[in-house]
């Protein structure tokens, strides 16, 4: 490990005076999940030598909605100023190339089938606390979630459900450390005969774009993505879920794909990077990282979220250290 994972880990993994209000609850060879909240362990993180040291911030925080759900939430311009009162602490953390992703949900005025604008305002706040450029927007697409608002989508039948959330890739920089050839998709049959052939109908197109006779013929090995991604997050037999049932313990209700968070840990860092989770929840960013072959650290309040995040390691992880009041 890096020196400053040396630091943090003697700092609060029991072997120093540390700060009673954070915690290492588990580490691999990767990376250290901290029991804390983000407020505290930011600041630590810069004095442990994590300034300028982490290449990606990738993270979910719970959204701006407008009923409180278990892994908690604050409500209106709290909200708004909560989350952009991070951006300036996570800024910075990051490397002269590092990016910020976060994943943002729809929220609903309460007691009307109206959306609210609340998240649209949070980003914005974020992006001017932070100074930050907005790279791209990403969609999350989720065909197994739920039909919501149930009022409005199951009852009333005058909206359709909602099924998707929005990724965010922000950056001070315009030009962050960014690849798509390491995200490339399997060419599809059609390309794969076209590649093969060697011929296609080139020419003007009705978007008025021009095709060149031999734009579309370099074996790239690969097609570049879309800014959309589609995954399910309901996959009943995984090592996850069975953790949580054989010990007893509620998953956490807002699991993002691991599929996911390799896709953007994959396309904006190296090998050997540091990725940061905030708000770490059942720990998927670690879980991707550590897959990847990326340093991580990923920091969460709640006891319970931090034991069933072991399942996602099993067996590498080393022994949950969540005895006492920590």
């Amino acid at each position: 490990m890096p020196q400053s994972f040396k630091i943090l880990v003697r700092r609060f993994g029991g072997l120093g005076p540390g700060n009673h209000r954070i915690r290492i609850a588990h580490k691999t060879q990767r990376g250290v999940f901290l029991r804390g909240t983000a407020e505290n362990v930011l600041p630590e993180l810069k004095t442990c030598g994590f300034d300028d040291g982490i290449n990606l911030v990738f993270s979910s925080p719970p959204f701006p909605l407008n009923t409180k759900k278990r892994y908690g939430n604050l409500n209106g311009q709290d909200y708004v100023d909560w989350l952009a009162a991070f951006a300036p602490k996570l800024v910075d953390l990051l490397t002269p190339t590092g990016s910020i992703v976060l994943e943002m949900g729809n929220a609903w005025e309460p007691g009307r089938p109206v959306m609210s604008t609340l998240a649209l305002k949070a980003l914005l706040a974020f992006l001017e606390e932070g100074k930050l450029q907005l790279c791209q927007q990403f969609v999350w697409c989720n065909p197994a979630k739920l039909p919501t608002p149930a009022q409005w989508v199951n009852v009333e039948r005058i909206r359709v459900k909602d099924a998707f959330t929005h990724l965010w890739w922000m950056s001070p920089r315009q030009r962050p450390k960014a690849s798509n050839r390491r995200i490339l998709k399997d060419y599809s049959a059609a390309m794969r005969e076209l590649l093969k052939r060697q011929t296609y109908n080139s020419g003007r197109r009705p978007s008025q774009h021009h095709i060149g006779e031999t734009s579309f013929l370099t074996n790239n090995r690969g097609a570049i993505p879309s800014n959309v991604l589609t995954c399910a997050n309901t996959q009943s037999s995984c090592n996850y879920l069975r953790y949580c049932r054989s010990h007893n313990i509620a998953p956490h209700p807002a699991r993002m794909p691991l599929d996911v968070a390799r896709f953007f840990i994959k396309f904006l860092t190296l090998k050997g990077d540091v990725v940061l989770d905030p708000f770490g929840g059942s720990n998927v960013t670690g879980a991707a990282a550590e897959s990847l072959g990326r340093q991580w650290i990923s920091i969460e309040r709640k006891k319970e979220y931090i034991r069933a995040s072991v399942a996602r390691f099993t067996p590498v992880i080393a022994a949950p250290q969540l005895n006492g009041r920590h």
